[in-house]
């Protein structure tokens, strides 16, 4: 039988079509927090990248929605911070979701945390602390010499998932990490000031920010973590500011100001509201944005 030489052609060019769809296939990535969807967004261009939570919710508390499992069921990537900052509903979408692939830190699944030094790591946690994390503080986007140790082990990951476009994360996590180095040293200089200088806080949600500034957080208007200021704990806080030497009340873009406000009226504090992500605030469009806002209102307090 003869076959027609027209029809082998065609059948070779869609199957060289559907191999170089297949090797330039977009990875669908769920991010936790949106510092993580900004992250892989400059380490992988061409990925769907999903955020399931903005810079005005808290991070700790998420429902478990159906479009938030739908969206980690398509997903070849979870990015989260870690720490058990995502205890309370990732575990959920991940069972609901049904997607083998994203279960562990072997396949797809990556916890910033684990690929840096976290501040405050605790032996042992009870329900009487409140909510504090035995693997460290979270919130580790706001050192920049971490989030580069992040972004590395990221981008190994993006390679170690999509092995045919090696050459692509390696030329992005290049240039990401010269523009990041580039901003560092301005970072350091625009911080300068900041050195030595004592805030009351809302939860520890800048603990990186502060230790890498040097700023001092010299009270938490929560009486224990996770927990809602209360009417006696404000008037110790309103005790402590009175000794005159805390330059502002710092709270973070998901945080109920109302407690801030109070204390900031009475004590003649300003309060600093942070974007704590991606969004936080007009100014902050990505990870440079960010870190470039935050320092920008916390020297406008001097």
């Amino acid at each position: 039988m003869r076959i027609n030489s027209k029809l082998i052609k065609a059948a070779a060019g869609f199957a060289a079509l559907v191999c170089s769809t297949a090797a330039h296939a977009e990875l669908n990535v769920f991010a936790c927090e949106p510092e993580y969807a900004s992250l892989v967004k400059s380490l992988a261009p061409e990925a769907d990248v999903y955020s399931a939570t903005t810079a005005m919710q808290d991070p700790h508390q998420v429902q478990a929605r159906p479009s938030l499992i739908a969206k980690m069921r398509q997903a070849d990537l979870v990015v989260c911070a870690g720490a058990d900052l995502e205890i309370g509903w990732l575990p959920m979408l991940q069972m609901k979701a049904s997607n083998s692939k994203v279960r562990s830190t072997d396949e797809g699944l990556f916890y910033a945390a684990e690929h840096t030094e976290t501040l405050d790591q605790l032996e042992n946690v009870d329900r009487s602390m409140g909510d504090v994390h035995a693997k460290g503080n979270p919130h580790l986007h706001f050192d920049p010499i971490k989030m580069l140790e992040v972004a590395e082990s990221l981008s190994a990951k993006l390679i170690q998932l999509d092995p045919q476009n090696k050459a692509q994360y390696e030329s992005a996590f290049t240039d990401f990490s010269k523009q990041w180095q580039v901003k560092i040293p301005q970072w350091q200089q625009q911080a300068k000031p900041l050195q030595g200088k004592k805030v009351i806080g809302y939860h520890s949600s800048f603990r990186y920010l502060f230790n890498w500034t040097g700023i001092e957080q010299v009270a938490d208007l929560e009486p224990k973590p996770g927990l809602a200021p209360t009417s006696s704990h404000l008037a110790t806080l309103l005790s402590r500011a009175e000794k005159g030497d805390v330059m502002a009340i710092v709270v973070a873009s998901y945080h109920d100001e109302r407690g801030a406000k109070w204390l900031g009226e009475r004590a003649d504090l300003p309060v600093l509201v942070l974007p704590m992500s991606i969004g936080g605030n007009a100014e902050s469009t990505d990870l440079i944005s960010l870190y470039d806002s935050v320092l920008s209102i916390l020297n406008g307090a001097l």
